[in-house]
């Protein structure tokens, strides 16, 4: 029997495999990908990723049927990349999902590509402000991994002014 915990954290956990196994689908296709990006509209998107041209994917995780029919925010998402996908696991109900997205399927921690995601070229400007935030996020969240005890001083510094 499951407990009421378990079935509580039973879309996170989805929601935290299928995110690991979009990771390392990028990563296989040479992507370099952020997790959690913050997005100058206020947004954040699951996950960003640089692509060896240049653009710019946005994958958004789908842990169940709800956690998609309840997120309204998810066409916003499209001015701030050239590509948008879904990542979904085995028991989503694809046919949900809109037909003009990529589609990856993730069955345990590796993920499919069943569908290609139309090609929608973000404007220049937008492009280089976009690399700018990714590599100044990418770079804060390396530092933070080779000198933790830098970077909480740093923000604590940061929360006090």
């Amino acid at each position: 029997m499951v407990s009421i915990y378990e079935l509580n954290q039973l879309p996170a956990a989805r929601t935290a495999a299928v995110s690991l196994a979009a990771s390392r689908f990028c990563a296989w296709r040479g992507w370099a990908a952020v997790l959690e990006m913050p997005l100058p509209n206020g947004r954040r998107a699951d996950v960003l990723a640089l692509l060896p041209d240049g653009g710019f994917a946005i994958i958004e995780v789908k842990s169940c049927a709800r956690d998609f029919l309840s997120d309204a925010k998810w066409p916003d998402y499209r001015d701030y990349c050239d590509r948008l996908y879904f990542a979904v696991d085995l028991d989503f109900p694809q046919a949900l999902l809109p037909e003009d997205a990529g589609l990856l399927v993730a069955d345990g921690m590796e993920a499919a590509q069943l569908r290609e995601a139309p090609v929608h070229p973000l404007a220049p400007a937008r492009r280089r402000a976009l690399l700018h935030r990714f590599a100044s996020l990418a770079a804060t969240r390396l530092a933070a991994l080779t000198d933790p005890a830098g970077h909480a001083a740093r923000r604590a510094a940061l929360r006090s002014e």
